[in-house]
């Protein structure tokens, strides 16, 4: 007798089929470095095409239409918005960048995702927002590591009142020898800032999206610049930067006060004097405490003090990990109307906070925040 052939069902194995629903349209503006990794997390979504790509480097361009098959190729985005016509838009420019294509965008009624920041002060924000809401798209900033595994964990321990009120915060992305060799990242009139604006700004949004998103009253800080402005024999990861056109700081200390009373710490640099490179949060509160890497709560139980490690938070870990589960959020914000973990509202908060550290050290004193 023939032995019964086994079903992939039986085996949990899941079949994919060929998509047939309408596909949501996306084209990106900037295609540098970044673009390509929103593009390969596009990739493994069948519902997406991606339509059209624009830069102002032809050689940037040839290359993100040679490896993604994207034919399609423009220097203009408003020619693009008018000839394309895409659902939606990924803005990858630099940060000086990213508000004017972004609100053409929206009027053409696009619905548009940027890279972080989210521009280069609250005021660019605003304006980014008022286009969403008159247009009646979706605006969601690339803020990826609010959906990290640790970041959720420690959400959800919070939304169940495990830590009571947060008090104090501290915030931690220092490399000990990473000033960026490629790009504008030493440039302030393009990029707004240095290591605050583009690495200090993921710990801020993951923490102060675990912490409920208190409104930022105050700030107050202080920058220094000692070393990416001159050339350097040291051996590192990332040698040879520009040096010569590099305005940025090398390290920024802030703290940002809130309308609960707690307070936010954030140290960020390219090149601190530390033992190794840092990029973690930590906290406490009335009830209990922790950190985020690895993630860990300090609380107490029967009259003792526990540290406690979660056996298992998820997989989903990686830098790259992280780009597909924020690429599906906007996709479904903007396709079936679900909510945004990163709408432009949340990106105008860290803008703030970030504009508010910049100023305070500019102006020696602790600034306002409205």
């Amino acid at each position: 007798m023939a032995e019964k052939s086994v079903g992939t069902q039986s085996l949990g194995i899941k079949v994919e089929q060929a998509y047939k629903g309408k596909k949501f349209r996306v084209a990106f503006i900037g295609c540098g470095g970044i673009s390509h990794t929103h593009m390969a997390a596009l990739a493994t979504m069948p519902d997406v095409e991606v339509v059209a790509g624009v830069d102002i480097d032809p050689v940037r361009l040839k290359v993100f239409g040679d490896k993604w098959g994207v034919t399609k190729l423009y220097k203009d985005w408003k020619k693009m918005l008018k000839e394309i016509k895409p659902d939606g838009v990924s803005v990858c420019t630099p940060n000086g960048v990213h508000a004017a294509p972004a609100i053409d965008a929206l009027n053409a009624g696009c619905h548009v995702i940027g890279e972080k920041p989210m521009a280069m002060n609250p005021a660019e924000c605003e304006r980014m927002i008022a286009a969403a809401k008159k247009n009646k798209r979706k605006l969601a900033t690339g803020f990826q590591y609010r959906y990290h595994p640790n970041t959720q964990f420690l959400k959800r321990m919070r939304d169940a009142g495990e830590f009571g009120d947060l008090m104090f915060v501290k915030c931690q992305a220092l490399r000990r020898r990473g000033i960026p060799n490629w790009g504008v990242f030493g440039q302030k009139k393009l990029q707004g800032g240095g290591p605050m604006i583009d690495i200090g700004v993921h710990c801020i949004e993951m923490a102060h999206y675990f912490m409920g998103s208190p409104k930022p009253v105050a700030a107050s800080g202080n920058i220094w610049t000692y070393m990416g402005n001159k050339p350097s024999k040291v051996v590192s990861g990332w040698p040879n930067w520009d040096y010569k056109t590099y305005t940025v700081e090398d390290l920024a200390i802030g703290q940002i006060r809130f309308n609960t009373g707690a307070i936010l710490q954030i140290e960020a640099s390219f090149v601190a004097h530390i033992e190794k490179d840092i990029w973690n949060f930590s906290f406490m509160g009335t009830k209990g405490g922790g950190q985020w890497d690895p993630p860990m709560t300090f609380t107490d139980r029967a009259d003792t003090m526990i540290n406690s490690s979660p056996f298992f938070v998820g997989d989903q870990a990686s830098f790259d990990a992280l780009f597909p589960m924020k690429l599906r959020n906007w996709i479904d914000a903007c396709t079936k109307n679900t909510p945004l973990e990163a709408p432009g509202e949340a990106g105008l908060a860290v803008q703030k906070m970030l504009d508010g550290v910049y100023r305070s050290a500019a102006a020696k004193k602790e600034v306002v925040i409205k």
